[in-house]
């Protein structure tokens, strides 16, 4: 079947599968908002549908689909046909997995309009795990359609991403439906416990907190002799801001979200600067390699934010929270309090990864929604806080941050051309 902005491999009728799982999701969007589950039952099998088959989606798929004993992978969207083949071949070749994933070529879609064949399907639950530009449109199709969803982080790279998922997640709340975050961190018993401490006041009240994100480079993709210019930078989404958010969204996202959990709340204003200092070939497209911004509290607290992916570097992780009576480590590497008495988290932890799918799958089987809507979409304006502060050189605000008219999508969704590969310069690069 040939769509307007992409192809799928089926030659199946989307517009039959759309008529029949309309009428199905009024009759369950009927049932939810009268307050009963439509899959309270563990014996009733939750249908799972994949939109982003990279590798963090295929983590995903196997993490929700060990999450509940009767769950089973039944659809799958992609851009590259070989992402998909390489999903289902790790799946497939998985014990603990292989026997719930069924996913013949009719429901295997490709193109930038593939996500609405999952979405037609009658599919309960799909996972977003495209790059970050996507996850404003798809999770709002998601919704309207009455899927349950688990969103990996960011969940946007602009602000008027982020008042999309703002106002889905404000529909999924009415409609019953959950919304579960991969900003994983706040699923570990570990992190949990140490911020809960925090809250209580064993190093006092937080004036400062540190967040570090220093790591090497990641993969990059050789440009091939047919590849158009979108075909190459959604290859190396990575590298393009429109696609990934930068460095600063994308992935040091996590940290920042830890110190809004400590303080509870979100920062006023910022102020930073970055730029390309090692990543300067174009293959590396038009993010930084670091960024440094100070985010300040309406009490005149403050965060001082650093990350940097550079090769041959000391490497670090972390947040450190700073109080009035001592301090505290939050990392992976180790969760410590040194304040009112010295402590240490010793307790076992479950994969975060892994909690992540199973509370997702615990809310839609009890009947009580998770939605994690507010957290993931505000982290992830502090970080687009962050970098327009770093591309621009200048004091940015929350509300400016918030409802800003600067939209990184492309003229159109199709291959070909592709937004221009602009580099932010400090000084030059407005506002908007």
């Amino acid at each position: 079947m040939q769509s307007k902005l992409g192809h799928s491999v089926t030659n199946g009728s989307s517009r039959r599968r759309f008529m029949k799982t309309a009428s199905l999701s009024v009759a369950s969007g009927a049932i939810l908002a009268a307050g009963h589950p439509v899959h309270a039952a563990g014996s009733d099998t939750l249908k799972l549908g994949l939109i982003g088959s990279g590798g963090r989606g295929t983590g995903a798929a196997k993490q929700a689909l060990m999450a509940d004993q009767n769950v089973k992978l039944v659809t799958i969207a992609d851009m590259f046909p070989e992402r998909v083949s390489s999903c289902l071949r790790s799946l497939s070749a998985d014990s603990d997995v292989a026997a719930k994933v069924d996913v013949p070529k009719e429901r295997q879609f490709l193109g930038f309009e593939a996500y609405r064949d999952v979405l037609d399907s009658d599919v309960d639950v799909v996972l977003l795990t495209t790059p970050p530009h996507f996850r404003p449109i798809h999770l709002k199709a998601a919704i309207e359609a009455g899927k349950h969803v688990f969103a990996e982080k960011p969940v946007a790279v602009d602000g008027p991403g982020v008042r999309s998922v703002l106002k889905s997640c404000a529909l999924a709340k009415q409609k019953n439906l959950s919304v579960v975050s991969g900003l994983c961190l706040r699923y570990d018993a570990g992190f949990q416990e140490t911020i809960q401490r925090i809250h209580d006041r064993e190093i006092g009240d937080v004036h400062t907190l540190f967040a570090d994100d220093y790591r090497g480079p990641i993969w990059v993709k050789e440009r091939k002799p047919d590849w158009s210019d979108m075909h190459w930078q959604m290859h190396n989404w990575y590298y393009f801001t429109w696609l990934s958010g930068d460095f600063n969204v994308e992935q040091h996202v996590h940290y920042l979200d830890v110190c809004a959990w400590v303080m509870n709340k979100y920062p006023v204003k910022a102020i930073g600067m970055g730029g390309r200092q090692v990543r300067t070939e174009e293959m590396f497209g038009n993010i930084y390699d670091h960024h440094s911004v100070i985010y300040e509290y309406d009490d005149g607290s403050r965060v001082v934010s650093n990350c940097r992916q550079q090769s041959g570097c000391k490497n670090s992780m972390r947040a450190f929270a700073m109080g009035t009576a001592g301090s505290a480590l939050i990392s992976e590497r180790g969760l410590e309090i040194e304040g009112r008495q010295k402590w240490s988290f010793k307790g076992p932890v479950k994969n975060m990864y892994q909690v992540e799918h199973d509370r997702l799958f615990e809310s839609i089987r009890s009947g009580k929604p998770r939605n994690d809507g507010e957290y993931m979409s505000y982290s992830t304006l502090m970080a687009i806080q962050g970098r327009m502060a770093t591309y621009t050189g200048q004091e940015i605000t929350w509300d400016q941050a918030l409802n800003s008219n600067l939209d990184l999508s492309p003229a159109a969704y199709q291959w070909g051309d592709a937004p221009e590969v602009t580099i932010a310069m400090p000084g030059v690069t407005k506002v908007v």
